[in-house]
């Protein structure tokens, strides 16, 4: 019996170690990629494109387009701070909330795990023993009330850092594709079509590779990507000759 034991034990082992869950980890990470690349790919071109149509010259689009990436780059981290810094606090507060219910009425709360293991299929007889175990582990029952009642998950201590980095920096490297012509062509009309061919290219491929991370179809996704772009920059270019015209 000890001997059949063990070859279980090393068999179920076994499988485990040939057993690669390959599920992606880093949502959140590319999230605030996708934020920053897709706004500072659409915005500075669309700028570019406006002050291209009013007959700017290339320097002057090209300092204009610097100090917005500079400007929108920062505003665009603060806020990915600010929004990262409000979950956390806002599961600081639920977490505290979710201590005194537990020391104050333990048994409403244990009973509120049986009803949340009933939902999954789980009889009486079956999540007794896990109700028991969490209420001899307060740490674990804690842990269990915040994450399958309430829905939140604890985030990293370093979220809203990072995440205010990772926005702020994909919004500069998005924001100086459409303005890199500019850097090297002096005619802002000839600039300005080799920034709509970059960008296009760029938002495409974008696109495409947010579909992958994302799940959507990468081919739709990178359409999807190149007309909101295109539309944008299109939009400013036409208003800035209307109102030239006037």
């Amino acid at each position: 019996m000890v001997k059949q034991f063990v070859q279980d034990e090393e068999k179920q082992r076994l499988l485990l170690d040939e057993h690669t869950e390959k599920h992606f980890t880093a949502g959140e990470v590319v999230r605030d990629i996708i934020i920053g690349v897709s706004d500072g790919l659409t915005v500075p071109f669309a700028l570019a494109a406006g002050l291209s149509g009013a007959n700017a010259p290339s320097a002057l689009v090209l300092t204009a387009g610097l100090a917005e990436v500079a400007a929108g780059a920062i505003s665009m981290g603060l806020g990915g701070y600010l929004a990262a810094k409000s979950d956390a606090d806002h599961y600081q507060r639920e977490l505290q909330r979710e201590q005194e219910e537990i020391d104050t009425v333990p048994d409403t709360e244990a009973a509120e795990i049986a009803d949340i293991l009933s939902q999954y299929g789980l009889g009486p007889e079956e999540y007794g023993p896990v109700v028991n175990s969490l209420r001899n582990n307060p740490k674990a029952w804690l842990e269990f009330m915040m994450k399958f009642e309430l829905g939140l998950e604890k985030p990293e201590p370093r979220r809203a850092l990072t995440s205010a980095g990772t926005i702020a920096l994909a919004y500069v490297v998005g924001g100086l594709v459409p303005l890199l012509p500019y850097m090297f062509v002096s005619t802002a009309d000839r600039a300005m079509a080799i920034s709509v061919a970059v960008t296009i290219a760029a938002l495409l491929f974008f696109g495409y590779v947010k579909g992958r991370f994302t799940g959507n179809r990468p081919f739709i996704s990178a359409i999807q990507t190149a007309v909101i772009g295109a539309l944008a920059s299109a939009a400013a270019f036409g208003m800035a000759k209307a109102v030239q015209s006037i």
